[in-house]
């Protein structure tokens, strides 16, 4: 019932933690109320993913004659595609499980509550209470849908992420509320298999987070693919009593409209996790829904730490397992540096894929750099052209007088397999004649990355 290390939650932060501690040699539990994994392996990042592809192999098919090819028409068959999500995410699950046995991690099923003392009490499924103790805990516990006081979700009508990846029946109609990266990927999912969408975002751009250049390149795409695109518009309510959704609507400048669909998508952000975890009792410091944290993720309890969705930064799954492992070094009496948020990638898997780095172009202005800006159409490469996947581009960033890559932005197939080189670009400070003077592969989709470079030094080739 000792431990070195107890983890609360086994998501992308806490397995990791876990595993990392145990390749230290510390004795290290998990505790976890449902699937090991978390939402992110269970009812998140990888699900998400396998709905997606199916949605980009029925389009493929659907366009089969663009490269020479005659098929059948194609039918969705939605609840196969549903099953082939869940079987990935299970697949993930098991893998997780293994890694857990084979990293001697004990796993404990239930729901943690920190006490006093390095203690931590899980309650099972059964209502029975059993107590643990460690020299240190990480809180891991993530986040959830975030609920609009206005929009109450009921799972069925008016749903979440979660309910959108294991809906019965296909919708035939659909309202997205919010436009960031799990909006935009529903919206594309739904709508490839015929589902008419319409996404509501209260912000004057799409992926509002996004450079600008990204936002207006998406909205022109998702529009051609028949998404309705209503943007600098709030969503007041949703009549839910009827066989449908009336869903009341409001323009900045107070037009008012409604919207019939049959389901209403609620992806207005995300909520952390931290009811019950006993925070109040142990005195461990919050502040707006976030546990404070140093750089190593220690609270203001000795021997208590936070890491992923419940402290501030990204809420993203690669950022948890690196805090996870940073984290744990820590604790271990390792040397890491302390993570570098301003070099965290952002990724998009809609289709053409959206994936970002570093400032935008605004943001870099904002803070008063004089910029040499560089972007190359994915229109001007060869195996763009050759693959029928045109659309989008590479804009890149730099600081005019050291060179320093300040952003990087991509619209484009497979681009969040192509952005790891400007984050490590970005980590080793290379310049962007360094970038330029680097050969890359031909013909390649990467290609555009030192095309662009080139574009903002006035030595593109291929425009």
């Amino acid at each position: 019932m000792n431990y070195d290390l107890i983890v609360i939650g086994s998501g992308p932060g806490g397995y990791v933690a876990a595993i990392r501690a145990s390749q230290l040699g510390l004795k290290t539990a998990v505790v976890e109320k449902e699937s090991l994994g978390g939402v992110c392996l269970n009812w998140g990042c990888i699900p998400t993913k396998a709905l997606l592809k199916s949605a980009q192999v029925f389009n493929y098919i659907q366009h089969a004659a663009d490269y020479g090819i005659t098929v059948a028409a194609p039918k969705a068959d939605f609840s196969g595609i549903i099953q082939r999500s869940r079987d990935v995410a299970e697949g993930m699950s098991k893998g997780v499980q293994f890694l857990m046995k084979k990293n001697k991690i004990d796993v404990i099923m239930g729901t943690g509550k920190l006490k006093k003392g390095g203690k931590v009490e899980v309650k099972d499924t059964t209502g029975k209470t059993t107590e643990y103790s460690a020299k240190h805990i990480i809180l891991a516990t993530g986040s959830r849908s975030r609920e609009l006081p206005n929009v109450k979700q009921d799972g069925k009508k008016v749903i979440g992420y979660r309910e959108a990846m294991n809906l019965p029946t296909q919708p035939s109609s659909m309202v997205v509320m919010g436009s960031g990266a799990i909006g935009m990927e529903f919206a594309y999912f739904y709508a490839s298999l015929g589902t008419k969408v319409t996404v509501v975002e209260f912000m004057d751009n799409i992926l509002p987070r996004e450079d600008k250049d990204v936002s207006k390149e998406m909205e022109k795409i998702f529009k051609k693919q028949g998404i309705n695109i209503l943007t600098g518009t709030s969503v007041e309510k949703v009549d839910s009593s009827g066989k449908q959704c009336v869903v009341s609507i409001k323009t900045k400048d107070g037009k008012a409209d409604t919207i019939t669909c049959d389901v209403v998508l609620s992806a207005v952000g995300i909520t952390t996790n931290l009811e019950g975890l006993g925070l109040e009792e142990v005195g461990v410091k919050t502040d707006k829904g976030l546990v404070t944290v140093n750089d190593y993720y220690a609270t203001n309890v000795a021997g208590v730490y936070a890491i992923g969705d419940i402290v501030k930064g990204p809420a993203l799954a690669h950022v948890a397992s690196a805090e996870g492992i940073t984290c744990v070094e820590k604790i271990a009496g390792h040397h890491p540096e302390p993570i570098d948020y301003n070099n965290i990638p952002g990724c998009t898997y809609c289709w053409p894929e959206v994936a970002s780095v570093g400032l935008t172009e605004e943001q870099a202005k904002e803070k008063g750099y004089t910029l040499k800006i560089g972007k190359f159409p994915f229109s001007a490469s060869g195996k763009a052209s050759a693959s029928g996947s045109k659309e989008g581009f590479v804009k890149v960033i730099f600081d005019a007088k050291y060179g320093e890559w300040l952003g990087c932005h991509m619209v484009g197939a497979n681009v969040t397999e192509m952005i790891a080189e400007v984050v490590v670009a970005r980590k080793l400070e290379t310049t962007g004649m360094e970038i330029i003077k680097s050969i890359h592969p031909h013909p390649t989709m990467s290609e555009a990355i030192m095309e662009a470079t080139a574009a903002a030094y006035g030595e593109v080739i291929h425009l």
